[in-house]
């Protein structure tokens, strides 16, 4: 398959933590994550031709994924498998305050990528190419693979999709934004969070903050959670707002958010258009557990904008 949307990063299998049984036990559901991973699986359950630029181990997550991957038709042929090197893992709980997350990522095989494994000419044959934050986060060499990957689809007229994520665990504030404002100056599509550009830029107020990331990309859509998000060009902007459901775990809202939207927009919407599917799936994907099992497919979510209007 020749993917259309390639994404770029870490995928992570997951423990994700549920409600206490009965006798009081904790109990963990595993799955999958990482959310350049979660974004592709995204894009391809709307019917997006997606593919995953990354590295893992030849242990048995590898394997998890690989199968992951196949089951949702995200092609894996820029997959690497290292066998000096394994796959990472993160752990989700859950209390009053939402979710949180602890990682165990040091020396993964996805951190060691560095730019001699960009796989070059699969870019130049995408039409989109999806980055985050946490895809530069891991190491040193990963920020240099991304910047390079970026390089190379500029250079090829491919599209380059941007979302901050940004997570302090990985770095300081003021290098994240140095590298994320960089890559966003390379992008043509910004994905931000009002959350994570308050850190980033220090700017509180919506309009102000679309401002900044206009001033980097000619497309920025604000992520505003359950409020939904502010799409905005440099000719004008519009307020999508969010969609209401009973949500139980927010922990691949984003990801689902970015994938559906890049899918959307290879479809051929507007990127209003988009936002609002975007918005309507993301919100489906909170009422499961998990980053990927609650991921809807394009057929739930047209339900779902159907009964919700």
């Amino acid at each position: 398959m020749n993917a259309e949307l390639l994404c770029m990063g870490e995928p992570m299998l997951e423990m994700n933590q549920q409600p206490a049984g009965e006798d009081g036990r904790t109990l963990y559901l595993q799955g999958h994550g990482g959310d350049t991973s979660n974004a592709a699986v995204a894009a391809a359950r709307s019917g997006a031709r997606a593919g995953y630029i990354t590295a893992i181990g030849t242990d048995a997550p590898g394997d998890s994924f690989i199968a992951l991957w196949k089951k949702e038709g995200v092609d894996s042929g820029t997959v690497r498998r290292r066998k000096d090197a394994p796959t990472g893992l993160y752990v989700v709980s859950h209390d009053e305050d939402g979710h949180h997350f602890t990682f165990y990522r040091h020396g993964s095989a996805a951190s060691l990528m560095g730019p001699g494994d960009v796989p070059e000419d699969a870019i130049r044959a995408a039409r989109i190419l999806h980055l985050s934050g946490i895809s530069q986060a891991i190491s040193p060499s990963a920020c240099d693979a991304g910047f390079r990957a970026m390089e190379v689809a500029k250079a090829a007229g491919v599209r380059v999709s941007y979302d901050t994520n940004y997570r302090p665990a990985l770095w300081p504030a003021r290098r994240a934004a140095a590298v994320i404002h960089a890559a966003i100056g390379m992008a043509d599509i910004a994905l931000p969070s009002l959350e994570d550009a308050e850190i980033l830029t220090g700017l509180k107020e919506v309009d102000a903050v679309a401002d900044f990331y206009l001033r980097l990309c000619p497309l920025v859509v604000l992520k505003l959670g359950k409020e939904g998000c502010l799409v905005a060009t440099r000719d004008g902007r519009t307020r999508v707002p969010g969609r209401r459901v009973r949500a139980v775990d927010a922990t691949g809202a984003g990801d689902t958010f970015g994938g559906s939207f890049l899918a959307r927009l290879l479809a051929g919407d507007a990127p209003e258009e988009a936002a609002r599917y975007a918005n309507a799936a993301a919100a489906l994907a909170t009422t499961g557990y998990g980053a990927v099992a609650p991921i809807p497919r394009a057929e739930a979510v047209r339900a779902f904008l159907a009964e919700s209007g």
